[in-house]
């Protein structure tokens, strides 16, 4: 079933889902080691490039992703959930949603405040907007640090929610993405 449907999702959705979670683990494990690294480390440079590069694909998916969710259908909650597990849920996905793209917009002010603009894998550019206010760049990098904190920690406990959900309540929450 490639499409979403009112009991589960689909294909499409489990992928986005699944490869999303994939970049942002490899995302938040690039940037907590490069922060380290020193002017003469052999990683000094590609790791940010890289890094920068795979934000700019990501922001770029996630849009698609979060357009993707406004147009389909989404599998409406499990039946035995209550209210309260519905609204925190909803509260949840929004968090995730809007400290991704927090990061993903500060990542973007503190690579371009120089002016210069990011080379995606050299395939093309984004222009930079340049400096918005004074001190961007280390504005910028303190939000991004913090808000990469607090989305592992809201993964965290997405993850341990979907494992409650499977190995305690025994519902059907975590085999709708993943079956």
């Amino acid at each position: 079933m490639l499409l979403d449907s009112n009991t589960k999702f689909g294909t499409i959705s489990k992928l986005l889902h699944w490869l999303s979670a994939l970049v942002i683990f490899a995302l938040f494990g690039v940037g907590f080691w490069m922060v380290d690294l020193n002017y003469y480390s052999e990683w000094y440079r590609t790791a940010p490039h890289w890094h920068k590069s795979i934000g700019i694909l990501l922001l770029a998916f996630t849009l698609v992703r979060i357009a993707w969710k406004v147009i389909t259908v989404s599998p409406k909650s499990v039946s035995t959930h209550s209210s309260k597990t519905r609204v925190a849920t909803k509260l949840g996905h929004l968090a995730l949603y809007g400290i991704l793209l927090i990061i993903l917009t500060s990542g973007y002010l503190i690579s371009t405040a120089d002016g210069r603009a990011i080379a995606v894998f050299d395939w093309f550019e984004v222009a930079s907007l340049g400096e918005l206010i004074a001190n961007q760049e280390d504005i910028a990098g303190s939000i991004h640090q913090y808000a990469a904190y607090s989305l592992m920690a809201i993964v965290g406990i997405h993850i341990l929610a979907a494992l409650k959900h499977h190995f305690f309540d025994k519902d059907d929450t975590l085999r709708r993405m993943i079956k």
